[in-house]
């Protein structure tokens, strides 16, 4: 967690960008694996010094529902959780997209193979 995201998330807490959908700002893109993303729209601090963000966000699988799109959903997850992720086969954790800006892209500018947003 850098200065600079901390001080964005004053702008983009929890809640603050609810019902914008696609056009939410990311704040913070997280990427790991072949094709696990999460595009962090929102976040507040928690008590216990861990971080709560909302966002955009794909573990790589398909969307059953749409052939040759990966299935991706808005949900929560902590910064603790994320960073607690390794994937296999040599455990490589979760990294941050340190090309992403925080409130320069949106996320339907983000995503990829993706049904809501008509991205391939």
């Amino acid at each position: 967690m850098t200065a600079q995201i901390e001080k964005a998330f004053k702008k983009y807490p929890l809640y603050s960008q609810d019902g914008k959908g696609g056009d939410a700002k990311i704040v913070v893109k997280y990427f790991g694996g072949s094709a696990a993303t999460w595009l962090i729209t929102e976040g507040e601090p928690r008590p216990d010094g861990d971080w709560m963000f909302f966002g955009f966000c794909t573990l790589g699988l398909p969307d059953d529902f749409a052939p040759g799109k990966l299935l991706w959903e808005w949900g929560y997850v902590t910064l603790k959780q994320l960073q607690e992720v390794r994937f296999p086969p040599f455990g490589l954790g979760v990294e941050r997209d340190i090309l992403v800006e925080p409130g320069k892209y949106k996320v339907k500018d983000e995503v990829f193979m993706c049904r809501q947003y008509g991205r391939d």
